[in-house]
């Protein structure tokens, strides 16, 4: 009779800890590819995107690592109304916490 194959603690952990990865990537893949989905069934309903108001602050950039700091105004960003970013602009929960945008130069 074949004996089974002894496994060290660390091939087990190593592969235990692999297992584990594979499986956060593939829910994170599959939740990715559900709001696409439902994103651009709202999107087709005319309700998968919104705006959120932003102040914008360009930085300029002076000797001795010294920034100066102007204020350029409100403006008005689209996002997209679901939970990743979706068609090229950030989601709209997330836009909602970073509301101030600056622009370096």
């Amino acid at each position: 009779m074949a004996q089974p194959k002894q496994y060290t603690i660390e091939a087990f952990f190593f592969r235990w800890v692999l297992r584990v990865l594979i499986g956060i990537a593939a829910i994170a893949a599959a939740l990715y590819v559900l709001d696409f989905a439902i994103w651009r069934m709202r999107v087709a309903a005319h309700g998968g995107m919104g705006t959120v108001t932003v102040n914008r602050v360009v930085a300029a950039e002076l000797k001795d690592s010294k920034e100066d700091y102007y204020y350029d105004g409100k403006e008005d960003v689209a996002c997209s109304r679901s939970l990743f970013p979706q068609g090229g602009v950030n989601a709209c929960w997330w836009q909602q916490k970073h509301l101030e945008v600056i622009n370096r130069y």
